[in-house]
């Protein structure tokens, strides 16, 4: 069964912070040159890409940090011995610009805490998928917490903007018909209680 809103909304610890509403736009300052010459601040509305709670699930935003996947060592990306020199770090609080057919690590902006009775999946925003750029992230297991790693693919032969703050993915939430006899917490899993961006772990 997939939980609703007001279902969501119940189980909100689950989510930090959680916001209640679908929020699709903020507001920004920038100067403004006067009638008389003079600069003022004017204060705009503008459009993002939504985040928060929607009808069956929940957008998170994108966090601040990136891993941005480059080629210039020759490394090969190798799960079982992962060299972190496959990826540039970068930091901005407004987006992270992702070369043409390549990829980037981000991360939520929320902690997530699932409850043992559900398991979550995680599906891109149409707006970024209409842009030619892919969110993957694996599902989040009963008892999973901590901060999600974001993989996120630009397939375009362009380079691709994300943005910080703004909604990246949406997290669908299923309730089990019955609990699990194992948890993600009881299997000690190895990414349990990440924070910030995570590389590849056995």
């Amino acid at each position: 069964m997939v939980l609703a809103d007001h279902e969501i909304k119940l189980r909100h610890g689950m989510i930090t912070p959680f916001q209640p509403t679908q929020v699709k736009t903020k507001v920004i300052t920038r100067n403004q040159e006067g009638p008389e010459g003079g600069v003022y601040l004017e204060e705009a509305v503008v459009p993002i890409i939504s985040y928060g709670l929607s009808s069956y699930g929940y957008d998170a935003r994108l966090g601040a940090e990136f891993k941005v996947f480059n080629n210039l060592s020759g490394a090969v990306v190798d799960p079982h011995h992962f060299d972190s020199q496959c990826f540039v770090e970068a930091a901005s609080d407004s987006h992270c610009l992702i070369p043409p057919n390549s990829f980037a690590l981000g991360m939520t902006m929320e902690m997530f805490d699932i409850p043992r009775d559900l398991m979550v999946i995680c599906i891109g925003k149409s707006t970024y998928a209409r842009c030619g750029v892919v969110v993957n992230v694996t599902p989040l297991e009963p008892e999973w917490r901590g901060q999600v790693t974001i993989e996120i693919s630009n397939t375009s032969p362009c380079p691709a903007k994300v943005y910080v703050g703004e909604g990246i993915a949406q997290f669908i939430f299923l309730k089990a018909n019955a609990v699990c006899e194992q948890s993600y917490a009881d299997r000690k899993g190895k990414y349990q209680d990440q924070r910030g961006i995570v590389l590849p772990r056995l």
